[in-house]
């Protein structure tokens, strides 16, 4: 059953990195910034930084999702149902190129594992207040978060916070260049954030069989960092051109508005002990008013670029 288990979160760990990679990077590769291999590269490597942060910084996480929602000692079995049950829904969803949120399918996986083994011991006031509150709530701040930080963007616009934070994108030279760095900078903090907020989920209730077993905490969240980084890496491209193609058409700037966006809250959320999606604050963002003079990435000019690339 030990082995079970660790077979079973580090495929969970995989098909997360390979469904979820692709939440922090498909606007450099959908606005033409970069290849998706490059793109995907970065968004495994800084995931893999955030997911070994955890080990710190995810201890409020991991408390939640080891002993919050269930108040009964976990056994084997739990985890072996847990795991199998998101595994498998992230998994067939990898393979059908569809972006879905591996913290609902755990949460809901736990949900069901739990009603049938051990019904008395959920603790729903923890579901509801600690759970479903943070994962409803985040997306509609990702859509007023971002409509704040796009303010600004029309013909009479005037010093407002977008004026300041993020540069039209008209701009040219140095200034195009500083754009596109904190483009890329933005997507590896919103891949940081998802791998800290993420990995302690995993590691928790892999946790469940392994810590008894005499397999370190620390140890758990290394494995499952590195199953997350192999997925990412292996299976990334599939739902990255997905949400970079086939949803929307992103310039520089509403990239780095919507990666911003989704790096604090994620980051904040991971902090605190606040599960949330990624790939729901990720598509949370409120559309960007047009900017004149500028047409937008559109399919062909995206197709075209010349640091597109495959």
């Amino acid at each position: 059953m030990t082995v079970a288990v660790l077979v079973l979160a580090l495929l969970l760990a995989a098909v997360n990195g390979g469904n979820d990679v692709a939440k922090g990077v498909a606007t450099l590769a959908g606005a033409g910034v970069t290849g998706y291999r490059t793109a995907i590269a970065w968004g495994a490597v800084t995931t893999l930084a955030g997911a070994i942060a955890a080990v710190w910084l995810g201890t409020a996480m991991t408390r939640l999702f080891s002993a919050g929602i269930l108040d009964a000692t976990a056994t084997p079995a739990l985890a072996v149902a847990a795991l199998a049950g998101a595994a498998g829904w992230v998994g067939a969803a990898t393979l059908a190129r569809l972006p879905v949120s591996t913290t609902h399918a755990l949460v809901g996986a736990l949900l069901g594992a739990g009603l049938l083994a051990a019904p008395h011991a959920l603790r729903w006031p923890v579901l509801g207040g600690k759970v479903a509150v943070p994962l409803l709530a985040s997306a509609a701040l990702a859509y007023a978060l971002s409509g704040l930080l796009g303010l600004g963007t029309g013909a009479t616009a005037g010093p407002t916070l977008r004026a300041v934070v993020l540069p039209q994108p008209t701009l040219a030279g140095a200034g195009r260049r500083t754009l596109t760095a904190l483009h890329w900078a933005s997507a590896g903090a919103v891949s940081a954030a998802r791998g800290l907020n993420d990995t302690p989920k995993l590691a928790a209730v892999a946790g469940f069989a392994l810590l008894p077993a005499g397999v370190p905490a620390p140890a758990i969240t290394g494995a499952v960092a590195a199953a997350m980084l192999a997925g990412a890496l292996l299976a990334g491209r599939r739902v990255t051109r997905r949400l970079g193609e086939d949803v929307i058409h992103l310039d520089d700037t509403d990239g780095l508005r919507a990666n911003l966006t989704t790096a604090l809250l994620v980051g904040v959320g991971a902090g605190y002990g606040l599960p949330m999606s990624t790939t729901h604050v990720s598509t949370g963002r409120s559309p960007a008013p047009p900017v004149p003079g500028w047409a937008g990435c559109t399919a062909a000019r995206c197709a075209n670029s010349p640091s597109r690339g495959p």
